[in-house]
Protein backbone atom coordinates (compact mmCIF):
# COMPACT_ATOMS: atom_id res chain seq x y z
CA UNK A 1 0.00 0.00 0.00
CA UNK A 2 1.29 3.43 -0.90
CA UNK A 3 0.09 6.96 -0.30
CA UNK A 4 -2.95 7.88 1.74
CA UNK A 5 -4.54 4.83 3.28
CA UNK A 6 -7.10 4.51 6.06
CA UNK A 7 -6.95 1.49 8.35
CA UNK A 8 -9.47 0.56 11.01
CA UNK A 9 -7.65 -1.24 13.84
CA UNK A 10 -9.97 -2.83 16.37
CA UNK A 11 -8.85 -3.44 19.93
CA UNK A 12 -6.04 -0.95 19.48
CA UNK A 13 -5.93 0.01 23.17
CA UNK A 14 -5.23 -3.56 24.25
CA UNK A 15 -1.96 -5.42 24.66
CA UNK A 16 -1.13 -6.50 21.11
CA UNK A 17 -3.34 -3.87 19.51
CA UNK A 18 -1.51 -0.93 21.10
CA UNK A 19 1.79 -2.24 19.77
CA UNK A 20 0.25 -2.58 16.29
CA UNK A 21 -1.15 0.97 16.38
CA UNK A 22 2.20 2.40 17.49
CA UNK A 23 4.17 0.55 14.81
CA UNK A 24 1.85 1.64 12.00
CA UNK A 25 1.74 5.25 13.19
CA UNK A 26 5.52 5.49 13.39
CA UNK A 27 6.40 3.54 10.24
CA UNK A 28 3.68 4.74 7.86
CA UNK A 29 3.08 8.49 8.25
CA UNK A 30 0.77 8.59 5.20
CA UNK A 31 -1.68 6.15 6.78
CA UNK A 32 -4.65 7.31 8.82
CA UNK A 33 -5.24 4.97 11.74
CA UNK A 34 -8.70 4.70 13.30
CA UNK A 35 -8.50 2.86 16.62
CA UNK A 36 -11.87 1.35 17.64
CA UNK A 37 -11.86 0.00 21.18
CA UNK A 38 -14.65 -0.52 23.72
CA UNK A 39 -12.22 0.09 26.61
CA UNK A 40 -13.33 -2.95 28.55
CA UNK A 41 -11.14 -4.05 31.46
CA UNK A 42 -8.15 -4.90 29.22
CA UNK A 43 -8.24 -1.75 27.07
CA UNK A 44 -6.02 1.04 28.33
CA UNK A 45 -5.43 4.30 26.47
CA UNK A 46 -2.39 4.97 28.67
CA UNK A 47 -0.70 2.33 26.49
CA UNK A 48 -0.77 4.90 23.66
CA UNK A 49 0.11 8.12 25.47
CA UNK A 50 3.15 8.67 23.26
CA UNK A 51 1.17 8.79 20.01
CA UNK A 52 -2.29 10.01 21.05
CA UNK A 53 -1.71 13.54 19.66
CA UNK A 54 -0.40 12.33 16.29
CA UNK A 55 -2.46 13.97 13.51
CA UNK A 56 -3.08 10.75 11.56
CA UNK A 57 -4.39 8.93 14.64
CA UNK A 58 -8.01 8.90 15.81
CA UNK A 59 -9.43 7.01 18.76
CA UNK A 60 -13.09 6.00 18.76
CA UNK A 61 -14.65 4.44 21.84
CA UNK A 62 -17.09 1.79 20.70
CA UNK A 63 -18.13 -1.83 20.46
CA UNK A 64 -17.35 -3.96 17.39
CA UNK A 65 -20.85 -5.42 17.76
CA UNK A 66 -22.44 -1.99 17.28
CA UNK A 67 -23.64 -2.31 13.67
CA UNK A 68 -24.61 1.36 13.25
CA UNK A 69 -21.29 2.60 14.62
CA UNK A 70 -19.20 0.26 12.48
CA UNK A 71 -21.15 1.20 9.35
CA UNK A 72 -20.72 4.90 10.18
CA UNK A 73 -16.95 4.51 10.55
CA UNK A 74 -16.70 2.83 7.14
CA UNK A 75 -18.82 5.55 5.55
CA UNK A 76 -17.30 8.58 7.31
CA UNK A 77 -13.65 7.60 6.92
CA UNK A 78 -13.74 5.53 3.70
CA UNK A 79 -12.00 2.64 5.43
CA UNK A 80 -9.57 0.89 3.08
CA UNK A 81 -8.54 -1.99 5.34
CA UNK A 82 -9.25 -3.60 8.70
CA UNK A 83 -6.82 -5.16 11.15
CA UNK A 84 -9.14 -6.95 13.55
CA UNK A 85 -7.62 -7.63 16.98
CA UNK A 86 -10.54 -6.85 19.31
CA UNK A 87 -11.38 -10.01 21.23
CA UNK A 88 -12.11 -11.49 24.59
CA UNK A 89 -9.02 -13.63 25.10
CA UNK A 90 -8.65 -15.03 28.62
CA UNK A 91 -9.54 -18.73 28.82
CA UNK A 92 -10.51 -18.64 32.50
CA UNK A 93 -12.98 -15.81 31.84
CA UNK A 94 -14.45 -17.74 28.90
CA UNK A 95 -15.23 -20.67 31.19
CA UNK A 96 -17.13 -18.35 33.54
CA UNK A 97 -18.95 -16.36 30.81
CA UNK A 98 -18.94 -18.07 27.40
CA UNK A 99 -21.72 -15.82 26.08
CA UNK A 100 -19.51 -12.72 26.32
CA UNK A 101 -16.90 -14.49 24.19
CA UNK A 102 -19.44 -15.58 21.59
CA UNK A 103 -20.79 -12.03 21.40
CA UNK A 104 -17.49 -10.18 20.96
CA UNK A 105 -15.42 -12.75 19.11
CA UNK A 106 -18.10 -14.13 16.79
CA UNK A 107 -20.75 -11.44 16.38
CA UNK A 108 -18.19 -8.64 16.52
CA UNK A 109 -16.20 -10.24 13.72
CA UNK A 110 -19.38 -10.83 11.71
CA UNK A 111 -20.39 -7.18 12.13
CA UNK A 112 -17.05 -6.00 10.75
CA UNK A 113 -17.10 -8.50 7.88
CA UNK A 114 -20.58 -7.43 6.81
CA UNK A 115 -19.65 -3.74 6.91
CA UNK A 116 -16.52 -4.40 4.84
CA UNK A 117 -18.55 -6.43 2.33
CA UNK A 118 -21.15 -3.68 1.97
CA UNK A 119 -18.79 -0.73 1.69
CA UNK A 120 -16.23 -2.38 -0.56
CA UNK A 121 -18.86 -3.87 -2.89
CA UNK A 122 -18.21 -3.14 -6.54
CA UNK A 123 -14.76 -1.65 -5.95
CA UNK A 124 -12.86 -4.87 -6.60
CA UNK A 125 -10.17 -6.20 -4.29
CA UNK A 126 -7.90 -3.24 -5.02
CA UNK A 127 -6.08 -2.24 -1.89
CA UNK A 128 -8.81 -3.48 0.42
CA UNK A 129 -7.95 -6.08 3.04
CA UNK A 130 -9.68 -7.61 6.05
CA UNK A 131 -6.90 -8.96 8.30
CA UNK A 132 -8.17 -11.19 11.08
CA UNK A 133 -5.77 -11.87 13.96
CA UNK A 134 -6.44 -15.21 15.63
CA UNK A 135 -4.84 -17.76 17.95
CA UNK A 136 -3.15 -21.16 17.84
CA UNK A 137 -5.66 -22.40 20.42
CA UNK A 138 -8.18 -23.07 17.64
CA UNK A 139 -6.12 -26.16 16.71
CA UNK A 140 -6.63 -27.87 20.06
CA UNK A 141 -3.96 -29.85 21.90
CA UNK A 142 -0.84 -31.45 20.43
CA UNK A 143 0.33 -34.90 21.35
CA UNK A 144 3.92 -36.00 20.91
CA UNK A 145 6.38 -33.96 18.88
CA UNK A 146 4.15 -32.55 16.14
CA UNK A 147 3.45 -28.92 15.27
CA UNK A 148 0.44 -26.89 14.23
CA UNK A 149 0.48 -25.99 10.54
CA UNK A 150 -1.96 -23.91 8.55
CA UNK A 151 -3.77 -27.11 7.51
CA UNK A 152 -4.12 -28.61 10.99
CA UNK A 153 -7.83 -29.43 11.59
CA UNK A 154 -9.57 -27.21 14.12
CA UNK A 155 -10.26 -28.85 17.48
CA UNK A 156 -11.02 -26.13 20.07
CA UNK A 157 -11.46 -27.20 23.69
CA UNK A 158 -12.47 -24.03 25.55
CA UNK A 159 -15.22 -21.45 24.98
CA UNK A 160 -12.48 -18.96 24.09
CA UNK A 161 -10.87 -21.13 21.41
CA UNK A 162 -14.30 -22.20 20.12
CA UNK A 163 -15.29 -18.55 19.67
CA UNK A 164 -12.06 -17.77 17.82
CA UNK A 165 -12.45 -20.87 15.63
CA UNK A 166 -15.95 -19.71 14.73
CA UNK A 167 -14.72 -16.24 13.83
CA UNK A 168 -11.98 -17.75 11.64
CA UNK A 169 -14.63 -19.78 9.81
CA UNK A 170 -16.75 -16.68 9.21
CA UNK A 171 -13.77 -14.85 7.74
CA UNK A 172 -13.12 -17.72 5.32
CA UNK A 173 -16.83 -17.95 4.52
CA UNK A 174 -16.88 -14.28 3.50
CA UNK A 175 -13.82 -14.93 1.35
CA UNK A 176 -15.40 -17.90 -0.40
CA UNK A 177 -19.01 -16.66 -0.61
CA UNK A 178 -18.55 -12.95 -1.29
CA UNK A 179 -14.98 -12.72 -2.57
CA UNK A 180 -13.93 -10.52 0.36
CA UNK A 181 -10.14 -9.97 0.36
CA UNK A 182 -9.03 -11.48 3.66
CA UNK A 183 -5.99 -12.86 5.43
CA UNK A 184 -5.78 -14.70 8.77
CA UNK A 185 -2.90 -15.24 11.15
CA UNK A 186 -2.88 -17.66 14.09
CA UNK A 187 -0.32 -16.83 16.74
CA UNK A 188 1.21 -18.51 19.77
CA UNK A 189 1.32 -17.03 23.30
CA UNK A 190 2.53 -13.42 23.38
CA UNK A 191 4.41 -11.68 26.17
CA UNK A 192 5.93 -8.23 26.63
CA UNK A 193 5.13 -4.70 27.86
CA UNK A 194 1.55 -3.52 28.47
CA UNK A 195 -0.03 -6.97 28.90
CA UNK A 196 -2.99 -7.01 31.29
CA UNK A 197 -1.93 -8.72 34.53
CA UNK A 198 -4.46 -11.53 34.43
CA UNK A 199 -2.02 -13.26 32.07
CA UNK A 200 0.69 -15.48 33.50
CA UNK A 201 3.87 -13.44 33.01
CA UNK A 202 2.75 -9.97 34.23
CA UNK A 203 0.65 -11.53 37.00
CA UNK A 204 3.58 -13.55 38.30
CA UNK A 205 6.00 -10.61 38.08
CA UNK A 206 3.60 -8.58 40.25
CA UNK A 207 3.11 -11.47 42.68
CA UNK A 208 6.87 -12.01 43.03
CA UNK A 209 7.32 -8.32 43.81
CA UNK A 210 4.61 -8.56 46.48
CA UNK A 211 5.62 -12.01 47.80
CA UNK A 212 2.26 -13.48 46.82
CA UNK A 213 1.63 -17.09 45.67
CA UNK A 214 2.39 -18.10 42.08
CA UNK A 215 -0.52 -20.44 41.21
CA UNK A 216 0.54 -23.07 38.65
CA UNK A 217 -2.17 -25.30 37.15
CA UNK A 218 -1.82 -29.05 37.73
CA UNK A 219 1.83 -30.09 37.80
CA UNK A 220 2.97 -27.35 35.42
CA UNK A 221 3.67 -29.75 32.56
CA UNK A 222 1.55 -27.90 29.98
CA UNK A 223 3.72 -26.61 27.13
CA UNK A 224 3.33 -23.30 25.32
CA UNK A 225 5.19 -21.61 22.47
CA UNK A 226 6.10 -18.05 23.54
CA UNK A 227 6.60 -15.05 21.25
CA UNK A 228 7.69 -11.52 22.14
CA UNK A 229 4.91 -9.09 21.21
CA UNK A 230 7.09 -6.87 19.01
CA UNK A 231 8.04 -9.90 16.92
CA UNK A 232 4.35 -10.69 16.50
CA UNK A 233 3.65 -7.12 15.43
CA UNK A 234 6.48 -7.23 12.90
CA UNK A 235 4.85 -10.35 11.44
CA UNK A 236 1.46 -8.59 11.29
CA UNK A 237 3.09 -5.71 9.42
CA UNK A 238 4.67 -8.10 6.90
CA UNK A 239 1.48 -10.11 6.39
CA UNK A 240 -0.63 -6.97 6.01
CA UNK A 241 1.64 -5.51 3.34
CA UNK A 242 3.00 -8.59 1.59
CA UNK A 243 0.83 -11.54 2.55
CA UNK A 244 -1.18 -13.26 -0.14
CA UNK A 245 -4.91 -12.58 0.05
CA UNK A 246 -7.01 -15.54 1.08
CA UNK A 247 -4.11 -17.20 2.93
CA UNK A 248 -3.55 -18.17 6.55
CA UNK A 249 -0.17 -17.70 8.24
CA UNK A 250 0.92 -19.24 11.53
CA UNK A 251 3.13 -17.03 13.73
CA UNK A 252 5.16 -18.81 16.40
CA UNK A 253 8.19 -18.21 18.56
CA UNK A 254 9.82 -21.62 17.94
CA UNK A 255 10.18 -21.45 21.68
CA UNK A 256 8.42 -24.16 23.71
CA UNK A 257 8.46 -24.07 27.51
CA UNK A 258 6.74 -26.12 30.14
CA UNK A 259 4.79 -23.81 32.41
CA UNK A 260 6.76 -24.85 35.50
CA UNK A 261 10.11 -24.24 33.77
CA UNK A 262 8.94 -20.82 32.60
CA UNK A 263 7.83 -19.89 36.11
CA UNK A 264 11.16 -20.96 37.59
CA UNK A 265 13.04 -18.90 35.00
CA UNK A 266 10.75 -15.94 35.67
CA UNK A 267 11.43 -16.25 39.41
CA UNK A 268 15.18 -16.36 38.83
CA UNK A 269 15.21 -13.29 36.57
CA UNK A 270 12.86 -11.24 38.77
CA UNK A 271 14.73 -12.08 41.98
CA UNK A 272 18.02 -11.06 40.36
CA UNK A 273 16.62 -7.76 39.08
CA UNK A 274 15.10 -7.09 42.51
CA UNK A 275 18.53 -7.84 44.01
CA UNK A 276 17.15 -10.69 46.04
CA UNK A 277 19.04 -13.87 46.82
CA UNK A 278 18.76 -16.40 44.00
CA UNK A 279 15.77 -18.66 44.51
CA UNK A 280 14.35 -16.64 47.37
CA UNK A 281 10.93 -16.57 45.67
CA UNK A 282 10.84 -20.26 44.73
CA UNK A 283 8.65 -20.94 47.74
CA UNK A 284 5.89 -18.81 46.21
CA UNK A 285 5.22 -21.47 43.56
CA UNK A 286 1.92 -23.14 44.43
CA UNK A 287 0.29 -25.96 42.46
CA UNK A 288 -3.48 -25.60 42.10
CA UNK A 289 -6.28 -27.70 40.60
CA UNK A 290 -5.92 -27.89 36.84
CA UNK A 291 -8.18 -25.84 34.60
CA UNK A 292 -11.06 -27.59 32.84
CA UNK A 293 -10.25 -28.42 29.22
CA UNK A 294 -6.61 -27.42 29.68
CA UNK A 295 -4.72 -28.25 26.46
CA UNK A 296 -1.44 -30.05 27.06
CA UNK A 297 0.77 -28.57 24.36
CA UNK A 298 0.77 -25.89 21.66
CA UNK A 299 3.59 -25.52 19.15
CA UNK A 300 3.60 -23.57 15.89
CA UNK A 301 5.27 -24.42 12.61
CA UNK A 302 5.92 -20.93 11.18
CA UNK A 303 7.86 -22.14 8.14
CA UNK A 304 5.23 -20.86 5.68
CA UNK A 305 5.58 -17.32 7.03
CA UNK A 306 9.35 -17.58 7.19
CA UNK A 307 9.64 -18.95 3.65
CA UNK A 308 7.14 -16.59 2.03
CA UNK A 309 7.94 -13.34 3.81
CA UNK A 310 11.33 -13.87 5.45
CA UNK A 311 10.04 -13.38 9.00
CA UNK A 312 11.76 -14.85 12.06
CA UNK A 313 11.67 -14.01 15.79
CA UNK A 314 14.31 -11.45 16.72
CA UNK A 315 14.66 -12.25 20.42
CA UNK A 316 15.67 -15.37 22.30
CA UNK A 317 13.25 -16.14 25.12
CA UNK A 318 15.54 -15.39 28.05
CA UNK A 319 16.48 -12.02 26.53
CA UNK A 320 12.85 -11.20 25.80
CA UNK A 321 11.72 -12.29 29.24
CA UNK A 322 14.37 -10.19 30.98
CA UNK A 323 13.41 -7.20 28.84
CA UNK A 324 9.78 -7.78 29.84
CA UNK A 325 10.53 -8.09 33.56
CA UNK A 326 12.59 -4.89 33.45
CA UNK A 327 9.71 -3.05 31.79
CA UNK A 328 7.24 -4.08 34.50
CA UNK A 329 9.69 -3.25 37.29
CA UNK A 330 10.33 0.16 35.70
CA UNK A 331 6.60 0.76 35.23
CA UNK A 332 5.14 -0.40 38.52
CA UNK A 333 2.79 2.59 38.63
CA UNK A 334 1.26 1.39 35.33
CA UNK A 335 1.04 -2.15 36.70
CA UNK A 336 -0.66 -1.06 39.92
CA UNK A 337 -3.08 1.27 38.14
CA UNK A 338 -4.09 -1.51 35.77
CA UNK A 339 -4.41 -4.02 38.60
CA UNK A 340 -6.53 -1.64 40.69
CA UNK A 341 -8.66 -0.32 37.83
CA UNK A 342 -7.40 3.25 38.34
CA UNK A 343 -6.21 3.32 34.71
CA UNK A 344 -9.82 3.83 33.68
CA UNK A 345 -9.49 7.44 34.86
CA UNK A 346 -7.10 8.13 31.98
CA UNK A 347 -9.89 8.13 29.41
CA UNK A 348 -11.84 10.67 31.44
CA UNK A 349 -8.79 12.94 31.80
CA UNK A 350 -7.78 12.88 28.15
CA UNK A 351 -11.12 12.59 26.35
CA UNK A 352 -13.56 13.95 28.92
CA UNK A 353 -15.57 10.75 28.83
CA UNK A 354 -16.68 11.23 25.22
CA UNK A 355 -18.00 8.10 23.55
Amino acid sequence: MKGKYTILITGGAGFIGSHVVRRFIKRYPDYQIINLDALTYAGNLANLKDIEATPQYLFVKGDVCDVALVQKLFADYAIDAVIHLAAESHVDRSILDPFAFARTNVMGTLTLLQAAKEFWAGSGAGNHLFYHVSTDEVYGSLEGDGFFTETTPYDPHSPYSASKASSDHFVRAYRDTYGLPVVISNCSNNYGPCQFPEKLIPLFIRNICQNKPLPVYGTGQNVRDWLYVEDHVQAIDLIFHRGRRGETYNIGGCNEWKNIDLVRLLVRITDRLLERASGSSDGLITFVTDRAGHDLRYAIDASKLTGALGWAPSLGFEEGLERTVRWYLDNQEWLEQVSSGAYRDYYEKVYGGRA
